[in-house]
């Protein structure tokens, strides 16, 4: 139980790093090579926050390998696709095909055969 716990906490890591780079990346304007481009990205809160998401992830992320096996702990970091389709739903306000959703119930379905 604690494993699926923490894989989906670092899922939710993953997928955060995921949604605030995209949103870093929404808010980039067109790249040059000019002072004001630079200091845009510079003050663009989005890339630290995503950084520290990703950072979280990964220590989660060694942290569960070193103390569960890979073939347990590797198939359940599929989980980030889940919460990635659900943002792409109620953050970005994306269509999600029926079919795409069968894919995330067997992705999920597969998690569950992991485990048990």
């Amino acid at each position: 139980m604690k494993l699926i716990l923490l894989a989906i906490l670092q899922s939710l890591f993953l997928c955060g790093g995921q949604i605030l780079m995209k949103l870093a990346l929404n808010a980039f304007d067109r790249a040059s090579w000019t002072w004001s481009f630079f200091v845009s990205q510079l003050t663009n809160w989005w890339w630290p926050a995503c950084g520290l998401s990703f950072t979280a992830a990964g220590l989660l992320w060694m942290y569960i390998l070193k103390h569960w096996s890979f073939s347990l702990a590797y198939p359940l970091s599929s989980l980030a696709y889940v919460f990635g389709m659900i943002a792409a739903m109620f953050i970005f306000h994306e269509q999600v095909a029926w079919t795409q959703w069968i894919g995330i119930l067997l992705i999920m379905g597969g998690c569950y055969l992991v485990v048990n």
